[in-house]
């Protein structure tokens, strides 16, 4: 029995299609394929429609959280595994991510450890974490991917190579589509983790990552720009009245740390922007808040140690 569908979001990515759904074709257990394309403009189309995969036509560009959600949809598997199209799997990466996610049924998603494609021993994403000075991180960056080799719990997997089980969405909900792109999948992940599921990262199952393929550099005005108008409207969604009070000294100086980091870096204008833009996100989206609960009352209390725990990690580095 098949377990698992493949769903590779698309935008313009025909230089690194061929390799990565080669990659996908050559794991040692047997998957279903869908691509979502999000109304590409190079020669994706005409290369996709040329392959055995399931090939899904948007008619413009939603962006990531859309897209992978009109694929979840369209899948019959239990797990289904996001892959970034500017990707390559190691042949046994699926079938480690799919033995880690059997361990216990209240896993929500199991991430691949994803490497860089240029330097084949250097990690470029190992798991997020998120903090209570309202940021995400990754352990592992630009570090050598020997010094991880055990399955560990993480606050959420970044989508680009993550499996999830398939019927934890219809309990949590799918994709934010206001995020539109970046920390859609640190809000999923954390919200599974308000309804009492676990994230891991399963370090042997690598995947290459070219990294920024669709955006641009690592910090680029598109990114920032989304990125933190996405942040400010998840603390919103995610923390009840009570703990964003609790967090909001640590919040603010999270704020202002990373408006002196862009500011030095040029792109202070587009950081601001985006904040701007993420308190009319919270406006145009009110039914968005989680709501409190009781029931999830020592879900939320575990999750702030951990807050606070994370942001001694991140200080210390």
């Amino acid at each position: 029995m098949i377990k698992t569908t493949v769903i590779i979001p698309n935008y313009n990515g025909k230089a690194y299609l061929e390799k990565c759904i080669e990659s996908v074709k050559n794991q040692t257990v047997e998957v279903d394929i869908i691509v979502v394309d999000n109304a590409s403009t190079d020669d994706s189309l005409e290369y996709l429609e040329s392959l055995p995969v399931k090939l899904i036509k948007l008619g413009e560009n939603t962006g990531f959280s859309n897209a992978v959600n009109v694929g979840i949809q369209s899948a019959v598997t239990p797990y289904v595994f996001l892959l970034n199209n500017d990707t390559e799997c190691e042949n046994d990466a699926i079938e480690r991510l799919e033995r880690a996610m059997e361990q216990n049924k209240r896993v929500f998603s199991v991430q691949a450890m994803m490497v860089s494609l240029k330097n084949k021993d250097i990690v470029d994403d190992s798991g997020d974490y998120y903090c209570a000075l309202g940021m995400a991180f990754t352990l592992g960056k630009d570090r050598n991917k020997s010094r991880f080799n055990r399955i560990r719990k993480i606050t959420s997997a970044c989508a680009g190579a993550a499996l999830y089980n398939k019927k934890a969405f219809d309990e949590i909900g799918f994709f934010d589509v206001a995020h539109f792109c970046y920390l859609e999948d640190v809000d999923i992940g954390y919200r599974a983790r308000l309804y009492g599921y676990t994230n891991l990262i399963e370090p042997k199952a690598v995947v290459y990552h070219a990294g920024s393929a669709t955006s641009g550099s690592r910090y680029n005005p598109f990114k920032q720009r989304f990125s933190a108008g996405n942040n400010i409207y998840f603390l919103w969604k995610n923390m009840p009245l009570f703990q964003l009070l609790i967090n909001f000294p640590l919040l603010l100086l999270g704020i202002g740390l990373k408006g002196c980091f862009f500011l030095k870096k040029g792109l202070g204008k587009p950081y601001f922007q985006g904040i701007s833009e993420g308190l009319k996100k919270i406006k145009d989206n009110p039914d968005k808040k989680i709501k409190f609960t009781l029931r999830r009352l020592l879900y939320y209390v575990k999750i702030q140690m951990e807050l606070w725990y994370n942001t001694i990690i991140k200080m210390v580095g």
